[in-house]
């Protein structure tokens, strides 16, 4: 799931500002984001009350279902570390929790953005909070499976280096527009979920090797769709730099 809401992309550029009532749904939780970039080049700014309104929506709304998963799956770190390495780390009992508890973060990972989205609940927490907590959980059970041997320590290099990059070059775009998820950034989400969740799972036989063939190919999934995410940040930033330049000039004119 883990990617920035749409809703961070405000004011990309200033044809986009002029295009507001469109998307006026969006205007509340885009205001933040889109104020700092649409001062250059926006000639349209909304009422100072849509602002105080906005403001107010998203104070509100910080409890809601979204949220409150997005804060579970926070609080299921902890507890899936001290289950992963209970009993030397290797007790097959103590591992089923572990995946139990790494499960139920995975699944609360597929909806909390979902329903956000679905149902008008982002806010500024949420857009802070949701990576955090998707790529905290991610990052513990890989780390957790390396300090015990399970998983070498290059294949978790290579996916938490890709996911806190990607995560970085979204939030340094994201003044030009947003990034979206692709199928196959949504499949490599999946495929790791599944592939670390049965390293988790003490697993012997054919198993074990069905295992090591699906965490192959979250791997190069993992590098596939992280080099596609470094060429479509290149083309939204030019894009953005060149939609701007012509605002600029327009207005000048």
């Amino acid at each position: 799931m883990t990617g920035v809401p749409a809703s961070a992309a405000g004011g990309s550029s200033g044809a986009q500002g002029a295009r507001g009532s469109a998307a006026a749904a969006d205007g509340a939780a885009s205001e933040v984001s889109g104020t700092a970039s649409g001062s250059a080049g926006e000639g349209v700014k909304s009422p100072r009350g849509a602002k105080i309104a906005a403001a107010a929506v998203n104070q509100a709304s910080v409890w809601n279902v979204a949220n409150l998963l997005t804060m579970l799956r926070l609080v299921l770190v902890p507890g899936f570390v001290a289950l992963m390495l209970a009993g030397g780390g290797y007790d097959p009992a103590w591992r089923s929790l572990a995946w139990a508890a790494f499960a139920v973060a995975m699944i609360t990972d597929l909806f909390d953005g979902h329903l956000a989205r679905t149902y008008n609940l982002v806010t500024d927490f949420g857009k802070i909070a949701d990576p955090i907590a998707d790529k905290a959980i991610m990052g513990a059970a890989l780390i957790c499976l390396s300090a015990l041997g399970d998983l070498p320590w290059w294949v978790t290099a290579v996916i938490l280096g890709r996911e806190l990059g990607i995560t970085l070059m979204r939030f340094l775009v994201i003044r030009y527009g947003v990034i979206p998820a692709s199928r196959g950034g949504k499949l490599k989400t999946l495929t790791q979920g599944v592939a670390v969740g049965m390293y988790v799972l003490a697993l012997t036989g054919w198993l074990a090797t069905l295992r090591f063939w699906v965490m192959a190919v979250a791997v190069v999934l993992t590098v596939v769709t992280g080099l596609d995410y470094v060429r479509q940040a290149i083309v939204l930033r030019r894009r953005g730099i060149a939609e701007r330049a012509a605002a600029l000039e327009e207005k000048e004119a």
